[in-house]
């Protein structure tokens, strides 16, 4: 093959070989810088020598009209350019050799214009959030199925030939790309949103451009001016993409929309929906497009984390104001859109470091699950905003049921004095939770788990968890507290502890309590159940059964089984095993053989005895231990 067949497929298919590289391109680069790199990646990809060796070149594909695009030329440049876009996604590192793709490529060049494909609609941008979630290999594997309509086969050709070491590895995992229901993904592919050759320009900052053409002319004295008008650029930074309309309003300080103050009196519900404004800043226009431009397009400086389940995009329309207000260390902007809670925080004077953004989904939150979000986490201390509808605030450890709660100071603006979180390492002596009184006096519990949302707490059975608002109920929760550090930034909504049985041990060693505890999410999947036993004068409680996604111990499925090797006091092993009200019988089978009328079962045995044990539902049917 001479040079002239490449070039003729390069300039014939060039619309497609820059789309095929800026969808692959890493989407930290930004949209102007994606659209230039393209370009130059494919201007590129024409071979330098007059023939082509023709070794290790694939056969020629069939591409979505089934025509030209399956020539050897296409096939050629088509790996050229592929293998260029996945170099420019690694890293420059001391202990391998730099390639060109990794540096900015010189030309093209646009001088004073933003350049950037046309904005699309909510499914490609809810695409556009897929891959960019995916690793190099796996968006070049999805575009060339999507792109090239190639199967399986020839697409894992193609990568192999591209360099990627595990070509299977890349398909499985784009073969894990949710696209939005009905849309093919062929057709987001070719939709303007991902089209570089079809832009819209826009000018650079013209006020700005100008000011750093006078400071060049005053020399060296000039330069911390630049330096000071670069760090007052807006969190989008020059590559802020160029929105559409309704995205553009959805980022106007001016439209935020607010609930009035008593709204939450006289509203059906009880949500984050009905929270009033609050804090000293709400009339901070510059504050609050910060905090929106930073949801919308977060910059380098801005340090982002998510929930499990919980998308990063801008907000589809104007959100709702929240809270605007300063803490001793930073300013802060809560805001929601009916689906999620984004937290803005940038330090004190703006100019001290990164900023922070913190997003969590709260669908389907109820006033349980909507009294409290925090508003700072500084040195072990959390500070939280509290629901309108909540008159008294304290700090009370879980671990010490009998201990009087701490008061905690409630300013006016709804934010809580500070109080020591819990310790996320080290021994677990102590865990404090925040204790809140509503206005018709019914008092919640909610623990700080790293996120933004707290989990709420409760006590007793799935079917009816209460409130831990009685001394009986903390005294249960009491041995099970630390077992929350396992559910740390999972996600999660609601914690609820029961005491499912309690056994009267052999050998006259007292009484044991069986507990399980379940931490929903609120994205649903990823639930984590545990079964624990409490020996007499144990002051916490031992995990013996966990499971995830499980549904027993839920209001799904209440039954819970769980089995444990104890040591008496008196040094006599012996197979402990209890159900929940619903389990008929126990049997167990292995080292051990026996079977118990009752849903408490207690056998001798021997250290490292391994069993297997069922339960006979009263309902009919059977239940396995919880794992």
């Amino acid at each position: 093959m001479d040079v002239e067949q490449a070039e003729a497929a390069l300039v014939e298919h060039y619309p497609r070989l820059v789309r095929l590289a800026y969808l692959i391109l890493p989407p930290s680069l930004g949209r102007g810088r994606r659209v230039l790199t393209a370009h130059a990646l494919a201007q590129r990809a024409l071979p330098r020598s007059r023939q082509v060796t023709a070794e290790g070149l694939l056969p020629g594909q069939r591409d979505a009209q089934g025509g030209g695009g399956g020539s050897a030329g296409y096939a050629y440049v088509r790996l050229r350019v592929l293998r260029a876009a996945l170099e420019a996604n690694q890293p420059l590192s001391p202990r391998s050799r730099p390639r060109r793709a990794q540096f900015p490529a010189p030309l093209p060049r646009v001088w004073g214009l933003r350049l950037a494909p046309r904005a699309g609609g909510p499914d490609e941008l809810a695409l556009h959030e897929e891959l960019s979630a995916l690793s190099p290999a796996a968006r070049a594997a999805f575009v060339l199925r999507g792109l090239d309509r190639l199967d399986e086969a020839q697409a894992a050709e193609i990568l192999a030939c591209a360099g990627v070491p595990e070509p299977r590895a890349a398909l499985t995992e784009a073969a894990g790309v949710r696209v939005p229901g009905g849309v093919h993904a062929a057709a987001l592919l070719a939709s303007p949103e991902f089209d570089p050759c079809s832009l819209q320009a826009r000018p650079t900052d013209l006020l700005r451009r100008r000011q750093h053409v006078r400071a060049a002319l005053l020399g060296a004295a000039a330069l911390a001016v630049c330096g000071a008008l670069l760090v007052s650029w807006t969190v989008g930074g020059p590559e802020a993409p160029a929105y559409s309309p309704a995205q553009r309003a959805a980022l106007d300080p001016a439209r935020l929309t607010t609930a009035p103050a008593a709204a939450w009196r006289s509203s059906a519900r009880q949500d984050f929906s009905v929270w009033p404004a609050r804090g000293s800043l709400v009339g901070d226009r510059a504050l609050l497009g910060r905090a929106l431009a930073a949801w919308a397009a977060p910059g380098g400086s801005v340090q982002v984390s998510a929930t499990p389940g919980t998308q990063t995009g801008g907000p589809a329309g104007p959100p709702k104001l929240l809270f605007a207000g300063r803490t001793p260390r930073a300013n802060v902007v809560l805001l929601y859109d009916g689906l999620r809670i984004a937290r803005y925080a940038e330090p004190a004077g703006q100019n001290d470091g990164a900023v922070a953004l913190d997003l969590v989904r709260v669908d389907g939150a109820d006033a349980g699950t909507s009294s409290a979000l925090v508003v700072e986490r500084t040195d072990g201390n959390v500070r939280y905003l509290v629901a309108p509808w909540v008159r008294g605030v304290a700090s009370r450890d879980l671990r010490v049921p009998g201990r009087a709660p701490q008061k905690l100071e409630l300013a006016p603006d709804g934010t809580t004095g500070p109080f020591h979180a819990p310790a996320s390492q080290g021994e677990c002596t102590s865990w404090n939770t925040l204790e809140t009184t509503d206005r018709d006096g019914t008092k919640r519990l909610y623990t700080d788990l790293g996120e933004l949302a707290p989990a709420h707490v409760t006590a007793g059975a799935p079917a009816a968890p209460k409130e831990v608002a009685s001394a009986s109920a903390r005294s249960a929760w009491a041995p099970s507290a630390c077992a929350l550090g396992a559910a740390r930034t999972q996600g999660v909504r609601a914690v609820n502890s029961w005491e499912y049985a309690r056994q009267v041990l052999p050998e006259a060693a007292g009484t044991a309590r069986w507990t399980c505890t379940r931490m929903d999410t609120w994205r649903g999947p990823g639930s984590h159940s545990l079964a624990a036993f409490q020996a007499p004068g144990g002051a916490s409680a031992a995990v013996v059964a966990q499971g995830e996604d499980a549904a027993a111990c839920g209001a799904r499925a209440p039954e819970v089984l769980a089995g444990a090797l104890w040591k008496s006091p008196a040094g006599s092993w012996f197979l402990l095993a209890a159900g929940s009200a619903g389990v008929e019988s126990i049997a167990t089978s292995g080292d051990l053989e026996g079977s118990s009328p009752t849903r408490l079962l207690a056998l001798p045995a021997h250290q490292g005895d391994q069993a297997r044990l069922t339960g006979a539902l009263s309902g009919g049917g059977r239940i396995t231990p919880l794992g």
